[in-house]
């Protein structure tokens, strides 16, 4: 169900956060006829005055480093990702009428095209790039975007009957959806993530629960047979449910079968789609990610040989234990996409041995008892930065890992990590912590990392 979007017309629409979201969605309402107003923490000096000069040529107000003197005001507020719901002049707005969402939500509204939905705690950027490769090369008009790339929004308004957006979500675009139905949809793995936001990891998991929450028997929802809580969470789905597992044979769905990618039909048929061997990208995390993917593009009814040849082709993404450089012996990783100790434990794990490991930044109020528990055997050094540094500190003092050093910037932690680093260490930036405390993003910070590693080349 699509609904509200015809009357928003001369309505009052309030845009908080102006970032990629907040200024595709401040187009879209300005294009429908909405009174658009932009509120953002930031100052008009630390905006684009271009960017300022076109949204004001649209008719588009702005409330800079303020909030709204009314918010009251306001018919509809539009959140963006990291934007909370629980801010003071957002209560006061729901309080008085205004309806509450978001980007994700009006991107569903406007569009023409299908959903294929991809949430979870590690893993959506790769199973999200992935898929979107399959469903390109399998002919079909694709957009590929939401968390990743380009705003859902921006992507949503140029969709037409018979194209599909494959979307990458994450908890705070989802939380704030109300009638979002995608026609296929994924959760990947759960596990405590995003905390200082959600409170608790109930709070969390039903914010991803929420990409299925609308959808029917006529659909799909994929998700991790090894997983305790995705499975409690599929029992509250109402769409067919497509499993994928990389240790066991599923009842329906993707599973590796003798070092093969199998898929298993609604009847219990087998079709083979390639070798794990031919997977390009490392880990088991991986062939994970690929599974997902591949039932994704299989149960909306793409060929096999399609997928086995993307699958094939397929050489990871950027900031994703993305291999940098080889100086000297040394091979230097980016894996800046690790915001959580889970994705951190994944990259130790997949490196194996012989790692200088720099971490930090914005925790999220994780624990790190389980990150450092990973670390013997594997991790020889670790180099702390951020805000956050001192938390994983205390994890390590607490379990005896003494082979720490507190850096200042991440100019500092590669710096050292080339000083100490003998031939056959894997230098990895895997911080288990957001970038907000240092950085705009994730991919602000590990591109300064490649930026780094590049000098030592000279």
């Amino acid at each position: 169900m699509k609904t509200n979007l015809d009357n928003v017309r001369r309505k009052n629409v309030l845009i908080v956060g102006f970032g990629k979201s907040g200024i595709a969605a401040a187009g879209v309402m300005s294009q429908l006829g909405a009174f658009v107003t932009v509120q953002d923490s930031k100052r008009e000096s630390e905006i684009d005055k271009g960017l300022l000069s076109i949204y004001r040529r649209k008719g588009v107000q702005f409330c800079l480093d303020r909030t709204p003197e009314d918010p009251g005001s306001f018919d509809i507020v539009i959140l963006s990702p990291g934007v909370s719901p629980e801010l003071p002049f957002v209560q006061e707005a729901k309080e008085k009428g205004a309806e509450i969402t978001g980007e994700l939500e009006l991107a569903y509204r406007i569009a023409k095209g299908d959903y294929v939905a991809i949430t979870g705690t590690n893993g959506k950027t790769t199973t999200t790039t992935l898929t979107g490769e399959i469903f390109e090369n399998s002919g079909r008009k694709t957009f590929v975007g939401g968390n990743i790339g380009v705003a859902v929004a921006a992507e949503a308004a140029q969709s037409e009957e018979g194209d599909w957006l494959v979307t990458e979500c994450s908890s705070f675009q989802l939380e704030t959806t109300k009638y979002f139905t995608p026609k296929i949809s994924a959760i990947l793995n759960l596990s405590p993530d995003h905390l200082n936001r959600h409170h608790t990891f109930e709070n969390y998991a039903n914010a991803k629960a929420k990409i299925f929450a609308n959808q029917r028997e006529d659909s799909w929802f994929v998700t991790n047979y090894n997983d305790e809580t995705c499975r409690k969470l599929a029992k509250r789905c109402r769409a067919k449910i497509a499993w994928f597992s990389r240790t066991e044979e599923v009842p329906c769905g993707a599973f590796v079968k003798d070092g093969r990618i199998t898929m298993k039909d609604s009847e219990g048929n087998l079709t083979d789609i390639c070798g794990t061997d031919e997977i390009q990208i490392p880990g088991g995390h991986n062939v994970e990610n690929v599974l997902a993917a591949a039932a994704l593009a299989w149960f909306s009814g793409i060929d096999g040989k399609v997928i086995a040849d993307t699958v094939r082709a397929f050489k990871g993404v950027e900031h994703r234990l993305e291999y940098c450089a080889n100086i000297d012996g040394v091979r230097y990783y980016n894996d800046s996409k690790g915001t959580n100790t889970d994705a951190s434990i994944t990259a130790v794990r997949g490196i194996g041995e012989n790692i200088i490991l720099i971490a930090g930044g914005d925790a999220k109020g994780q624990n790190f008892d389980c990150l450092v528990k990973e670390f013997p055997g594997r991790v020889k050094k670790l180099l702390l930065m951020g805000r956050d540094a001192g938390m994983i500190r205390e994890s390590c003092d607490k379990l005896g890992f003494r082979d720490y050093q507190l850096c200042k910037d991440m100019s500092e932690c590669v710096r050292t990590a080339a000083s100490i680093a003998a031939p056959g260490d894997n230098v990895v930036l895997s911080p288990a912590c957001a970038s907000w405390d240092m950085y705009d993003n994730f991919e602000q910070r590990g591109r300064h990392f490649k930026e780094l590693v590049k000098e030592l080349e000279r």
